[in-house]
């Protein structure tokens, strides 16, 4: 069974899928809710996959806000009716002096990796795109996050519990249609940002580029409906839909891009 659902992903995707089964047995085994760390896109899609397969097991996601990127999972038996206390959210304001300084996305990100935290163990980093930024958190990591971590790169911070209060993200997403002849990360960069193939190419391989946050440097890796692409100084790309290939071999396919 587990073999031939790994069959419909990605091979590097196999040790998430062997997570996310254990996951599951235990919630048929033991009868009771198990709650999953932060998960990407392309994540939350496998795991529902997974989920649906089976009668007896649901599931459901939540990032702390309507649309959130990343999401916990909550995968549970029949019996369980889930609120949104499940899911052990917490949501972080950054209070520091906006008169004087000025934060971005990349400096609260680097931050929090800086100190040794998982990306699965904190949820979207929101802005209201004037100066206030939120991130939403595990309980546990807010606790640590607020007794540990004080400054951002060189600002000094405090950490705010948000109650209800949380930002409107701005949804800066543009969506772009087109036909391409690979499903290469390098291709689709090359066709997001109007660049040429063999500048897309250097940089992945310079290692300029994340799929799903991770570091891929293989031009010639694969990209599969759901994947988020971060490409340093120039922006982000969702794979939102392959299309029908066309006449000459070309695939239509939809994308959503950012740019920096």
């Amino acid at each position: 069974m587990i073999n031939n659902v790994k069959q419909h992903f990605r091979p590097d995707e196999g040790p998430f899928i062997d997570e996310l089964e254990g996951q599951i047995a235990t919630v048929e085994n033991q009868y009771r809710p198990v709650l999953t760390s932060f998960l990407n896109p392309r994540q939350v899609y496998i795991a529902q996959t997974l989920v649906n397969r089976n009668d007896n097991v649901h599931a459901q996601a939540s990032g702390g806000y309507p649309n959130a990127e990343m999401q916990r999972l909550l995968i549970y038996p029949d019996y369980f009716k889930p609120n949104d206390d499940d899911f052990e959210l917490q949501v972080l304001q950054v209070d520091y002096p906006t008169k004087f300084a000025e934060l971005h996305h990349r400096q609260i990100m680097g931050t929090l990796l800086g100190e040794g935290l998982e990306r699965s163990s904190f949820g979207d980093i929101i802005t209201d795109g004037e100066g206030r930024w939120q991130v939403v958190m595990t309980n546990q990591m807010a606790r640590f996050v607020d007794q540990q971590i004080d400054h951002v790169g060189r600002i000094k911070v405090r950490w705010l519990v948000v109650e209800g209060n949380l930002l409107s993200a701005s949804d800066d997403w543009e969506p772009v249609t087109t036909t391409i002849s690979s499903l290469r990360l390098d291709a689709i960069i090359a066709s997001a940002f109007h660049y040429s193939r063999n500048r897309a190419k250097q940089i992945v391989e310079h290692q300029l580029a994340q799929v799903n946050w991770e570091v891929i440097d293989r031009p010639d890796y694969s990209l599969v409906v759901h994947d988020i692409v971060s490409v340093r100084h120039a922006g982000r790309i969702r794979v939102d839909h392959m299309g029908s290939v066309t006449r000459k071999g070309k695939r239509r396919i939809a994308l959503s891009v950012i740019h920096a």
